[in-house]
């Protein structure tokens, strides 16, 4: 099962972030001698029969202080969202907002509006239930009271493609690989768009099918439980899994009777379906009844506005989406760069890349988020980017979106709050995380012990054992090398991280 509790796994995070911390001195810290120390940590066994790539550099000059294969194409997992968010700052600019409107073709007699009601969404993926309570209040207020017609749902500002290329299809039903439409709902605040979450409880009785709810209450999507609650300290079984094609989410399994309950994220199909389901129901709680049906089409260009909502600026969307690296978000901010079309997202990016220094003739990107494995990327490529960033003036905003080593607040250190902590690099190291099967990366800034800034990429491919001990290693390493003193050398933890573990990253286990 590949749903995460958000109650669990807060010590299996901790782990694989660990180090052991300083094991000697040495003397003389020059760039030589940092070379030696980056050497010694990629001759660990766990590279064996697997791909590295590792460059350093000075973030002002662009020097190069370390290279290892930087350009060789890796696959960079969420990486890869450092591209896509620096090409919508850039592109869309970092006031851009999106919206969600309603309209209709219809006349108004006497509150009564004779036709259709349309929702058209132009690809915001922060869309809350409260947001569409908020265009309901709206259309309420034109006095409007019912409805003769349908309520239509238009997620024609994007294409149809909902699923990204090289997307695998086991991950098509789960929250972090959830379908992209111009109009979506989320129903958090991590903003996981597309998504509905189901909270399970034990039942009264052992025995009894497991308590569950959804949030949000939506008719859009059917539960079908035949769970049953276990004894007390019996095992947990409960397992969550919607059928390939529908919306029809089944429960099975067993949960004790003295579990404290969890939630689960699923994916939801068609979400532009689901958008309309909440906001008849926003409508309904307004006192504005809907008689006809919900189904999709377009707005014609003759209709007239009666509702309009705004999502937060893409600054401030830049935090959801790079602390907690969020998927969803890549992809709508790519389709939207592209005027709602995938492809022009791509080449738009491509564009801005180019212009910035990045030789995208030796890399391939297919989508925003780096969920698919035939993007291919270079360490050089990324560091090429961080190196160029600095110079925009939404530098700031982009930076204050990266992940922050050992922060434990989740708005700040976001998918590395428990790595790296109480060493040089908490606090220092603002860099993105990406990981996938067999893949593992971290790309960012970080502030050796001189005050000397530096940019690095580093992309691990292809390994059976996790080295992200020695990813943190390297991290902890450039924070505490120094051209004045002495500096500790530091070596990665020998514990070997379970694959299942090693194979996701933070965000997607929901209590990072």
């Amino acid at each position: 099962m590949k749903f995460f509790r958000r109650h669990v796994g807060v010590a299996v995070l901790v782990a694989m972030g660990a180090v052991t911390g300083i094991t000697g001195v040495t003397a003389g810290s020059d760039s030589t001698e940092l070379q030696q120390r980056l050497d010694g940590l990629l001759a660990d066994s766990r590279y064996q029969g697997s791909q590295v790539a590792l460059v350093v550099r000075d973030a002002t000059t662009g020097e190069v202080l370390y290279d290892r294969n930087s350009g060789n194409r890796v696959l960079p997992a969420s990486n890869t969202k450092l591209f896509t968010s620096a090409a919508a700052l850039e592109t869309l600019g970092a006031d851009f907002r999106f919206h969600t409107d309603v309209l209709t073709t219809g006349k108004t007699y006497g509150g009564v509006l004779a036709g259709p009601l349309y929702l058209k969404g132009y690809g915001d993926p922060t869309s809350l239930e409260s947001d569409y309570r908020a265009l309901a209040r709206q259309v309420a207020a034109t006095g409007i009271r019912r409805v003769v017609g349908d309520l239509v749902a238009d997620d024609t500002f994007f294409d149809n493609r909902r699923l990204g290329n090289g997307w695998s299809w086991d991950d098509e039903s789960f929250y972090y690989s959830a379908q992209t439409s111009a109009l979506t709902v989320a129903p958090d605040t991590d903003y996981d768009s597309g998504t509905v979450i189901v909270e399970s409880a034990p039942g009264a009785t052992v025995g009894a099918p497991a308590q569950l709810k959804l949030i949000p209450q939506t008719s859009a999507v059917q539960l079908v439980n035949t769970s049953k609650t276990g004894p007390a300290g019996s095992a947990y079984t409960l397992n969550i899994e919607r059928d390939h094609g529908s919306n029809v989410v089944r429960i099975t399994g067993s949960i004790p009777a003295d579990d404290t309950g969890g939630q689960d994220w699923v994916a939801v199909w068609e979400p532009a379906n689901y958008a309309a389901d909440i906001f008849r129901r926003a409508l309904a709680a307004e006192g504005v009844q809907v008689l006809g049906k919900i189904r999709t089409g377009a707005t014609p260009a003759t209709s007239r506005r009666l509702a309009h909502d705004e999502s937060m600026t893409m600054a401030e969307l830049m935090v959801p989406f790079m602390k907690l690296s969020n998927n969803m978000h890549g992809e709508a901010l790519l389709k939207r760069m592209g005027n709602g079309d995938w492809d022009r997202g791509l080449a738009v990016t491509r564009s801005y890349l180019q212009s910035n220094g990045v030789d995208v003739a030796a890399m391939r990107m297919v989508d925003g988020s780096g969920l698919s494995r035939m993007n291919n990327l270079t360490a050089d490529g990324i560091a090429d980017l961080l190196v160029a960033a600095q110079r925009e003036p939404w530098f700031g905003a982009w930076y204050a979106s990266l992940p922050i080593a050992g922060n434990a607040d989740r708005a700040i250190g976001g998918t590395l709050r428990n790595r790296m902590r109480n060493t040089a690099a908490a606090n220092n190291v603002h860099a993105k995380t990406g990981t996938l099967t067999g893949v593992t990366a971290l790309s960012g800034y970080v502030t050796n012990a001189d005050g000397r800034k530096l940019v690095f990429s580093f992309v691990s491919n292809n390994f059976m054992v996790s080295p992200r001990p020695i990813e943190d290693a390297v991290a902890i390493t450039l924070a505490s090398w120094s051209d004045r003193a002495d500096v500790p050398t530091i070596t990665p933890n020998g514990q070997r991280v379970a694959p299942a573990e090693a194979e996701l990253e933070c965000s997607k286990q929901k209590d990072c």
